[in-house]
């Protein structure tokens, strides 16, 4: 029985450890990334952009330059990220985006954008217009078929 409250004891006493040391780390990337949103913010700019095409790939195949594949972390060089292929003025250029901002980017559209270095922080319609992401389709949505075609479908039999 005492070896048994030794071991529960000593458990607790890691358990506790490991969560004090999270809560540090947590806090630490808490102020970094906030030091890191404010300078993206002071060199925020906002522009006109025609959008080409938008992907999710590597960072590797995606054209970026050298100088950004090295500041990349290890393990974020093998993750496929949100890219976007623009037209900035006469230049088409190659941008990384937020999951969120990604899904509202329209193709073959021209966009305001609010850009930080290489990277889209915000997206407006051009006349000032609120974008809202498509819906996406769920699984089974797939398989369902459309009223159009249903209806194409059965004027074809019709004629035949």
């Amino acid at each position: 029985m005492d070896t048994f409250l030794t071991v529960l004891f000593v458990i607790v006493l890691v358990l506790a450890a490991v969560l004090a040391l999270l809560y540090f780390l947590g806090s630490k990337a808490q102020k970094k990334q906030a030091a890191q949103q404010e300078m993206m913010e002071a060199m925020a700019q906002t522009v006109n952009i025609l959008i080409i095409d938008k992907k999710k790939m590597k960072i590797q195949d995606a054209g970026m330059p050298k100088q950004v594949y090295d500041s990349m972390p290890k393990y974020m060089r093998w993750v496929k990220m949100p890219v976007v292929k623009a037209k900035v003025g006469p230049r088409v250029m190659t941008f990384l985006c937020d999951a969120p901002v990604f899904d509202l980017i329209p193709v073959k559209q021209e966009v305001k954008a609010t850009i930080s270095g290489l990277y889209i922080t915000k997206v407006k319609g051009l006349r000032g217009a609120v974008l809202t992401a498509p819906k996406k389709k769920s699984f089974f949505d797939r398989f369902k078929k459309d009223s159009k075609s249903a209806e194409k479908t059965a004027k074809d039999k019709k004629k035949n």
